[in-house]
């Protein structure tokens, strides 16, 4: 059965994901590009540095060459949002991207993106969903990959120069060269080896490189750059004394970003800091600010003191992708906490490439450590904590829980309940200002609670107080 879930249909190599799937799927969405009845049925094709990747994209290649829609081979492995951008500059009819992103090595994924170059929308991916779920028993006509070339209907595109030019056209690059930084990048064996890297030295800064090349397994641990990921970086910017530590997970849509101490600066704190640059450094005020419904009140907090509307979406980027292609120029940035983000006049998708360079950027304006940066936020805004915990529980425990939440709270952890979201999942606003969220994972067993309060103590308490929540209303595994 195949099932998208935020961002694509995944699953563990050859005993899920495996080359029959992705056939159908990609028949489907051959199906789907044919009645939306596109001028140009051009399909962008790209994968990760994954095992198969690219033995599956090709195989992908062959099955739209069969529908009669061209496939755009990428030349190499390539980053997401690059295929993003390429989707939008040739008007193509969409890309699909072999990908599990941030996941663990024995994954992979496929990930389509329609013609706006966001990632599709819950509409787009039930059509394909139930296309490819009635041909379970077919097997997908496909034509061989190198008579598809000499028919023309595969041809092989290199899309990295229009994008590395399309950087340097959002990324303030005089001011980095100015700043003279040091950096240390880790890229994690990921595709943004050779992006990120590159701009870098183009912008001037002196780097230190690391996981720049191929490993399927990505060192023994997921491509994510996660701080317990980002060990090895973080002694390196201790070592070199850099200012930045800048990382990019598997396909480069997330960004990690280290301190001049090596210290974490959480996706929260740098979705937070890059809206206040943008503001104070770009000057854009009276715009519209996307963040996801667990992302943190920061953003709030700093819009609120600049005219700057928020709005709130279910988690899952395709969300602010959409608000951005609907606000147009009024978009200022997006994000979320799991490490997404993107900026006005870029592609409606996660760019982990841009937002370490938008870092950069924002350094070199500043000339002191991030953590000052925030102090300065602070300032203005008043204290700001947040965190995230996982539960793993049984798949009837998440039931209970999910009926136990159904009615509401009307107190949490001793204060009043005074506002519940219910967008996706379960937030509670509380009589002080502090928040907790409760998410529900709709592909694993596993409920994520998020808190945040204007102090580590009362954030403390509020984690003590979920946790005793998800016991006292399931059966743990």
């Amino acid at each position: 059965m195949i099932k998208f879930g935020t961002s694509g249909w995944r699953g563990i190599i050859a005993e899920d994901f495996t080359f029959n799937g992705v056939r159908r799927v990609t028949h489907a969405i051959s199906q789907y590009i044919k009645k939306q009845n596109s001028q140009n049925n051009e399909v962008i094709v790209g994968y990760d540095t994954r095992f198969l990747s690219d033995e599956f994209a090709k195989a992908a290649s062959c099955v739209l060459a069969s529908n009669g829609i061209k496939a755009l081979f990428c030349n190499r492995n390539t980053p997401t949002p690059v295929i993003a951008y390429e989707i939008i500059r040739r008007k193509a009819a969409g890309g699909i991207n072999f990908t599990a992103s941030h996941n663990p090595s024995n994954y992979n994924g496929i990930k389509f993106s329609p013609a706006w170059g966001g990632p599709a929308l819950p509409e787009t991916t039930k059509v394909i969903e139930v296309l490819a779920n009635a041909q379970m028993q077919a097997e997908p006509k496909e034509i061989c990959f190198e008579e598809a070339q000499k028919a023309g209907l595969i041809d092989i595109i290199n899309p990295r120069p229009q994008y590395l030019k399309r950087i340097k056209q959002l990324i303030d690059f005089k001011a980095i060269k100015k700043a003279n930084l040091k950096v240390a990048t880790d890229v994690l064996y990921g595709t943004g080896a050779g992006y990120l890297d590159d701009l870098l030295d183009t912008a001037g800064t002196r780097q230190k490189v690391i996981n720049k090349q191929r490993d399927v397994l990505f060192g023994g641990h997921a491509p994510e750059p996660s701080e317990e990921n980002l060990s090895e970086l973080c002694a390196l910017v201790k070592k070199e004394s850099c200012h930045l530590g800048l990382a990019t997970d598997g396909d480069a849509d997330r960004f990690g970003i280290l301190d001049t101490d090596g210290s974490f600066i959480s996706p929260n704190e740098t979705i937070a800091l890059l809206l206040y640059h943008m503001i104070k450094s770009r000057g854009l005020k009276n715009g519209v600010v996307a963040r996801s419904v667990m992302t943190t009140h920061l953003v709030d907090k700093i819009a609120q003191k600049f005219g700057v509307e928020v709005k709130e979406t279910p988690v899952g980027f395709k969300y602010i992708g959409e608000i951005m292609v609907k606000e147009g120029k009024n978009f200022i940035i997006g994000g979320e906490e799991s490490g997404g983000l993107t900026i006005t006049d870029h592609v409606p998708e996660k760019d982990g490439i841009a937002a370490c360079l938008l870092m950069a950027e924002m350094y070199s304006h500043a000339r002191k450590p991030l953590r000052k940066t925030l102090e300065e936020i602070f300032a203005l805004t008043g204290r700001v904590v947040s965190g995230r915990k996982n539960f793993h529980l049984t798949q009837s425990g998440i039931e209970q829980l999910k009926c136990g939440l159904q009615g509401g709270l009307k107190s949490f952890a001793g204060l009043d309940v005074v506002n519940t979201i219910t967008i996706d999942g379960f937030k509670f606003i509380l009589s002080d200002g502090s928040w907790v969220g409760i998410r529900l994972s709709g592909t694993e067993p596993v409920v994520r609670f998020y808190a945040e309060s204007e102090s580590s103590a009362k954030l403390k308490k509020l984690f003590a107080a979920g946790s005793k929540l998800v016991l006292d209303k399931t059966t743990k595994q």
